[in-house]
């Protein structure tokens, strides 16, 4: 568990000196929340209609453009070789580069849903129930992500490769992520959308891991 931690530790240490990706999600994030507003005039009832898909299109394509420098950083400058025969098995290592790109991407988006909330004239128990979905869907976002990034790592264009592949897969989530803010059925859609975050989390170790270890062969 000392090395997990201390992967967790090492990626936010070496975002946070890099700065500015956090900020560049976060402005991206409320940039398409703003933009909506103008091209479909002021009806703000039709604002607060669209305002749940448009929340969780905004998160889902913001954590995408994050997504390049999960493993392809330390492709390049020879970590994930090292990771390959650490004491830390490969599987932990996948599960703390997610945990810790969730903390840098996702989580940021969240601490900055209430701009879009204004934005998108939502009251406060629309925006609560954004907090919640956000919460309980985007780490399965990231998951998925992660496991995409896995599979294209060695290829020369595996950022712009690994969106298409994960985008059939997260249509579950972003239908659940809407439907848990604003469907008749909040609740049970709240629930489904846990159950595949908790799937997918539990996958990304192990499919990351063989496809890292693959991506060398």
């Amino acid at each position: 568990m000392r090395g997990f931690f201390a992967i967790v530790s090492r990626d936010l240490r070496v975002a946070t000196r890099i700065g500015g990706d956090a900020l560049t999600l976060v402005l991206f994030f409320v940039m398409v929340g703003s933009i909506v507003p103008f091209a479909i005039g002021p009806d703000k009832a039709m604002l607060a209609k669209l305002a749940p898909g448009l929340t969780w299109i905004a998160a889902f394509l913001s954590i995408l453009l994050g997504l390049d420098r999960l493993f392809r950083n330390d492709a390049e400058d020879g970590s994930l070789q090292l990771y390959k025969f650490a004491r830390t098995p490969l599987e932990m290592v996948v599960a703390a580069k997610v945990i810790a790109h969730w903390l840098l991407t996702a989580l940021p988006l969240i601490v900055a849903s209430p701009v879009l909330a204004i934005l998108l004239n939502m009251d406060m128990e629309t925006w609560l129930r954004t907090v919640l979905s956000l919460l309980v869907g985007t780490p399965g976002l990231v998951a998925l992500g992660a496991m995409g990034a896995a599979v294209t790592v060695s290829l020369p264009r595996g950022g712009l490769i690994a969106p298409v592949l994960i985008l059939p897969l997260a249509i579950p989530v972003l239908i659940f992520g809407s439907s848990a803010i604003a469907g008749q059925q909040a609740g049970a859609a709240t629930l489904f959308l846990a159950a595949i975050s908790l799937v997918l989390l539990a996958l990304a170790p192990f499919a990351g891991a063989l496809a890292l270890r693959v991506s060398e062969e």
